[in-house]
């Protein structure tokens, strides 16, 4: 497995810097829009909370755009943390060889 110079980006930095500052509004803005606590926009920002298919649902509406970039974004994060955890125990696998 490649080492990887950078740390995972958070769906959260994502949202904040891409969507929330990029188009200008706040945090509060979005979540009264989309039907949500404040607390879980200020957390999913923060790197404390994670995306979930209905907070997807609701950005991908609000924004104009597939839910799945917000799952694929989660996922990807996912991922990546679980990699760096697991490296030792992942590399100590062996693959399955075919007969």
């Amino acid at each position: 497995m490649a080492e990887k110079l950078y740390a995972p980006i958070h769906p959260g930095e994502v949202l904040l810097e891409d969507f929330i500052n990029g188009f200008g509004i706040t945090q509060n803005k979005l979540a009264v829009a989309i039907g949500v606590p404040p607390r879980r926009i200020n957390e999913i920002v923060h790197g404390k909370r994670r995306i979930t298919a209905d907070t997807a649902l609701r950005l991908g509406r609000y924004f104009g755009m597939e839910s799945q970039f917000w799952m694929n974004l989660q996922a990807r994060y996912d991922l990546d943390v679980a990699a760096h955890e697991s490296a030792g125990q992942i590399e100590s696998i062996q693959p399955l060889q075919a007969a």
